[in-house]
């Protein structure tokens, strides 16, 4: 089941844009210390760079994505996730709608 709400968080209000604004998100900071960030990606392919594991899910929308050393395109939609190792990078490629996701910092 996709999460649809974080509860008990603290929200950095500047958004992160990245790719001219293909991509935007926020930082949350759970009560725990655990960091997210929420966003959307609009369409477009982009490439993005890891420094700690990550699990993108989406929560709507979907795209196509190219784990770094794989030469196969999978799909993620939305209800899935799939994961990214750290020091690592993917292409995301969105088509249609916007991809909103949660990322979870691993």
């Amino acid at each position: 089941m996709p999460t649809t709400q974080f509860d008990g968080v603290t929200v950095q209000t500047q958004a992160n844009v990245y790719f001219e604004g293909k991509c935007i998100s926020h930082s949350l900071t759970l009560a725990d210390g655990t960091k997210k960030s929420v966003g959307v990606i609009l369409p477009a392919t982009l490439t993005f760079n890891t420094g700690a594991a990550e699990v993108m899910e989406c929560v709507a929308g979907a795209c196509d994505y190219l784990l770094a050393g794989s030469s196969a395109w999978r799909h993620c939609a939305a209800g899935e996730s799939f994961a990214v190792p750290a020091h690592s990078s993917f292409q995301i490629r969105v088509s249609d709608q916007p991809y909103h996701y949660i990322c979870h910092f691993e």
